[in-house]
């Protein structure tokens, strides 16, 4: 039964602190059953793990990279966008929907309101009340 050594380890990965990520990692992958590219000896997993990588029986690369995978919360999937754009509905009576402009139209799929207009809308708000006011009710 060889005995692993740091020194061994180092020699594949130079950061002590990505070998013990990895080989971490590597024991964790064996104890959800991942076959064992050596004779185990009667050894437990993370020493198991350090003899891998000591021997280069496993690819540092490949494991690094399934160590970043497992550590992603959020996987992005690419999807088709639809072609064609949803009806807007003006207010909640589906009755008046109106379709949105398309790029055919020489439109980018944007209302467009005059700045009278946006100043009229903005009229129309309550105003803005700090946290700290009497009138926030806080």
């Amino acid at each position: 039964m060889a005995r692993v050594t740091v020194e061994d380890c180092i020699e594949k990965l130079p950061n002590r602190f990505e070998l013990v990520l990895m080989a971490a990692h590597r024991a964790r992958m064996i104890s959800q059953g991942a076959p064992l590219t050596l004779d185990r000896d009667n050894d437990k997993n993370p020493v198991v793990a350090l003899r891998e990588i000591g021997d280069s029986t496993i690819d540092v690369e490949d494991l690094r990279e399934d160590y970043v995978h497992s550590m992603q919360k959020h996987v992005e999937v690419d999807e088709p966008e639809e072609s064609a754009v949803p009806l807007l509905l003006a207010g909640n009576d589906p009755d008046q929907a109106e379709p949105a402009p398309t790029e055919q139209d020489g439109q980018d799929g944007y209302d467009r309101m005059s700045e009278d207009d946006l100043l009229r809308g903005l009229e129309g708000l309550p105003p803005a009340e700090s946290p700290g006011s009497q009138r926030s009710g806080y």
